[in-house]
């Protein structure tokens, strides 16, 4: 496939340059937002070489199927001259001309998500998406070091070994300033200056200066809170931190000269922003973090064990379709700065287990054709992690399957949280699910995980093929001719 010339082509058919407001990519898709879509030739566009589809709307998405979509929309970047996002849906089609129950499914759950709360996770997502790439190649990285070290305990004396494992902790040692930096971007800011904003709470200086010589360093305090530290509020007051700092210069900006711009602008927005991250954002976000990682690892998991985790497990979906699962995201990445893993990451990879065992049973139990052309395609990437195709193509339209998918999940939770409590263990980078979670697993407990998983997936199995699946809804949702009825996800019409 010839990207360049394909996305020229493209472009031009979607009404030029002009038209197209931004774009992105998913799984097997170039996705357009239009200004007009009027002036877009859909018909045109689906018939150039490569193109498989085109789903026409405001959002146009342009169907090149896996692996394409992504080089596409980099070729794209290079066309239009502006980075398109990082892939933010995964869709998988069914190869069927009708009507598509996975976006019609996906479009009920995504206009219920339009809520101050779901906006503020969706700028969560925006920030830490584009880290995932980094999180993956270096938490790989970092467990190859740990199995050389498992196999070989002698090799830490090694230099290449600390080499190895230097390049495995890049991404820990740099994330405040990416993701201050990323955060400013998203929010309208100058981007160095948010990196600035990242650097701040993790000043060396804040541990306090010597009294005397010799004598132990005086800390600095802050009244009604305490001595302060570095990396105090975490990963959550750098976000904040440099949220503030947009929000500061957009409004020097504006009774500034624009001869005095460069020079009073940054200077006011740093000296502005450092009194307020210092007194304000890291006292305030290091309760918050301390409360939340009370919460959910210290009460939830650790005191809660099985029963805490069966709950996390089975509730992680019903958060990812109001849109709150990217909430999450910060304190992940906390845990794994603080001490090298996060252990609440598998008990929620749990809920894509059990979806995968619910595409089992419902594939045993189904005669439909359409609805196995959508497993066809679903159920061997959601073994992978990648769980969207089964939420919005098959368990969600149907609804039972969701349900009795959750609950399987549970019990891969409930065994995760088990192995959790004897002895801590976790994923060391984001951005992997499914069995591509494995090697991201803590050196000597992926046992744990893959128990976890295969017990998820056939509680998931056997839930749903007993009390999940009815032909009623198989029929309601992809018809007996291949006909799509109306969703009704909400009441389960």
């Amino acid at each position: 496939m010839n990207y360049d010339e394909l996305s020229r082509q493209i472009q031009r058919l979607a009404g030029g340059g002009g038209n197209v407001a931004s774009h992105t990519n998913c799984m097997t898709r170039l996705r357009l937002d239009l200004v007009d879509p009027s002036k877009a030739d859909a018909a045109a566009i689906k018939a150039l070489d490569g193109v498989l589809g085109v789903v026409e709307g405001e959002q146009m998405q342009i169907i090149v199927g896996p692996g394409h979509a992504e080089r596409l929309r980099a070729a794209y970047d290079a066309v239009s001259g502006d980075a398109g996002s990082a892939a933010l849906h995964i869709n998988v089609d069914s190869g069927d001309a009708g009507p598509d129950p996975a976006e019609a499914t996906r479009a009920k759950v995504k206009a219920r998500q339009d809520g101050p709360l779901q906006r503020l996770f969706r700028h969560v997502g925006n920030i830490f998406i584009p880290i995932i790439p980094g999180f993956i190649a270096c938490g790989l990285v970092a467990a190859i070091a740990n199995v050389w070290k498992m196999l070989v305990p002698t090799v830490t004396t090694n230099p290449w070994f600390g080499v190895l494992a230097g390049i495995g902790g890049i991404l820990g040692g740099a994330l405040q300033f990416i993701v201050g930096h990323n955060t400013a971007k998203e929010f309208g800011g100058t981007p160095v200056l948010g990196l600035v904003a990242g650097g701040l709470p993790y000043m060396i200086a804040l541990k306090g200066v010597p009294a005397a010589e010799g004598a132990p360093a005086q800390p600095l305090t802050i009244p009604l809170f305490g001595d302060l530290a570095p990396g105090l509020g975490g990963i959550i007051g750098v976000m904040v931190t440099a949220w503030a700092f947009a929000v500061i210069e957009k409004a020097v900006r504006r009774v500034v000269p624009a001869t005095l711009d460069l020079f009073l602008v940054p200077v006011t927005t740093l000296l502005i922003g450092a009194v307020l991250a210092v007194f304000v954002i890291m006292p305030v976000s290091a309760l918050f973090m301390k409360g939340l990682t009370w919460l959910l690892v210290d009460f939830a998991l650790k005191t809660g064990g099985v029963v805490g985790g069966f709950i996390m497990s089975s509730l992680f979906l019903p958060m990812v379709m109001l849109g709150i699962h990217q909430g999450l995201t910060p304190l992940h990445a906390q845990l794994i700065t603080d001490h090298g893993f996060t252990e609440l990451l598998p008990i929620l990879a749990m809920a894509g287990a059990g979806q995968v065992g619910m595409a089992v049973a419902v594939w045993v139990r189904t005669r439909n054709d359409r609805l196995r052309g959508v497993l066809k395609s679903a159920l061997p990437i959601g073994v992978l992690g990648i769980g969207e195709p089964l939420i919005y193509g098959v368990s969600l339209p149907l609804v039972r399957p969701f349900i009795t998918a959750c609950l399987g999940a549970g019990f891969g939770g409930a065994v995760i949280a088990l192995g959790v409590q004897a002895d801590p263990f976790g994923a060391g980078a984001l951005g992997l699910s499914g069995l591509l979670m494995i090697p991201l697993i803590t050196a000597g407990h992926w046992l744990w995980y893959v128990v976890g998983w295969l017990v998820a997936v056939i509680a998931g199995a056997v839930l749903t093929y007993f009390f999940g699946y009815r032909e009623a809804d198989v029929e309601r949702v992809y018809g007996g001719d291949g006909a799509v009825t109306a969703l009704d996800v909400s009441s389960g019409r």
